[in-house]
């Protein structure tokens, strides 16, 4: 018997079913549709995630404080600072990897008075090479400029939150605001970047020159960040060992001390945020894939009952010249053929869900193609393993017991 023909009389059986044939494939449909829409929001918080970090700017390096030492216990990094702005020009001046440098005075609130509104926000003290680093575009107005920032000019550049709070839709480029009773002019208003990987929100800030917020709201000489960007990718681990010596130096540390700073890259952050949504991703499809094993153990249960109900035509076929090897290829064939479709119906189950799910829930989701062709190539490695032994009980049965059967 031809291949054609097999596949032919196969289908046929399954036609002549289609209410059992549907449920049967229900189990891998739902199975293939539920992997598919895990993975896809495994993928799509994964892709979302990067972005956050490749929005935090460009090649960035992250130096921040180191930790202090109470009673012969470590505080945890940040707990102790020694970074100056003096650092960030050591830094700028003796580096062959820096493109760009900028402290970064943080970590302090004010009440910002302007347009209609009265709001308290978080304040940034930086250098104009902040907005290369972090690669930051305004929507209106522009940066501050180095000569602005060495005079310690009174201008202020708004996150979006602040322009919203303060100013509604309106544009406030040339109002004027008090920050912590200090009057100053608004020169630009920063694109929105939205919420960093752990949830705070970019745009509720605002950014002024650093020696206007070192003389006149922060007072303090230790800062709790400096930002650098390299030229290219390739020189961060360069660059890192680079900043540390000079950092070291800067601050006269002993071969036998350890550092008083932590010098960290994006790449750092993108693995370990890589690494928990990769297995969340794999967690979610696992659970999923239950539904695939379930499926297949429901096409085992129809075949087994087929092979059962089709034993005297087995028996007929293989009087007429049927082999054994025609008869399991034709058992096989179906069982493949339902798990086959099913997984087809199961990918556009998948597909219209992720959709449904990221329209309606507002969640980030990622139909992955490679994801699709697994969850095919899946169904139908199901449909042979679980098709695999009624084909071949179908295949072992004696034509004279079969012919017999009631």
């Amino acid at each position: 018997m031809q291949t054609f023909r097999l596949v032919k009389v196969a289908g046929k059986s399954i036609i002549k079913n289609k209410m059992r044939t549907l449920l049967t494939m229900l189990g891998i449909i739902i199975g293939v549709g539920a992997v598919i829409i895990m993975v896809a929001i495994g993928e799509g918080a994964q892709g979302q995630i990067e972005q956050q970090i490749e929005n935090l700017g460009t090649n960035m390096i992250v130096i921040t404080p180191g930790a202090a030492t109470t009673s012969g216990a470590s505080q945890g990094f940040g707990s102790f600072s020694r970074l100056t702005g003096e650092d960030a020009i050591k830094i700028r001046n003796e580096s062959i990897y820096a493109a760009g440098v900028s402290p970064v005075m943080s970590s302090f609130f004010a009440q910002i008075v302007g347009g209609e509104g009265n709001h308290r926000a978080s304040i940034l003290g930086v250098t104009p090479e902040y907005q290369t680093i972090r690669n930051w575009n305004t929507t209106s107005g522009r940066f501050f400029t180095a000569q602005e920032e060495r005079t310690g000019k009174k201008v202020v550049v708004l996150g979006q939150t602040v322009v919203k709070q303060l100013f509604g839709t309106r544009d406030p480029v040339g109002e004027r605001v008090v920050v912590n009773r200090i009057p100053m002019e608004v020169i630009g208003v920063l694109e929105s970047k939205g919420q960093t990987p752990d949830g705070n929100d970019q745009d509720d800030f605002i950014i002024i020159p650093f020696t206007t917020a070192q003389n006149r709201i922060g007072g303090r000489s230790f800062i709790r960040q400096i930002l650098i960007s390299t030229y290219t990718p390739q020189d961060i681990p360069a660059a890192q060992e680079e900043i540390g010596a000079i950092l070291r130096e800067s601050h006269g540390l002993a071969e036998w001390e350890a550092d008083d700073f932590q010098v960290r890259n994006q790449e750092q952050l993108s693995e370990a945020a890589q690494g928990t949504t990769e297995v969340m991703t794999a967690l979610l499809a696992a659970i999923a894939s239950i539904s695939l094993l379930v499926g297949g153990i429901g096409i085992m249960n129809i075949m087994l009952v087929s092979v059962t109900e089709r034993t005297r035509e087995i028996g007929i076929r293989m009087a007429i010249g049927a082999r054994g090897s025609d008869v399991l290829t034709q058992f096989l064939i179906e069982s493949i053929v339902m798990s086959i479709l099913g997984g087809a119906l199961g990918v556009a189950l998948g597909v219209g869900g992720s959709s449904l799910l990221g329209s309606t829930m507002g969640w980030a989701t990622a139909v992955n193609p490679e994801t699709v062709m697994i969850a095919i190539a899946f169904s139908a490695a199901v449909g042979i393993f679980f098709g695999f032994y009624p084909a071949r009980k179908a295949a072992s049965l004696n034509p004279i017991d079969a012919l017999r059967f009631e």
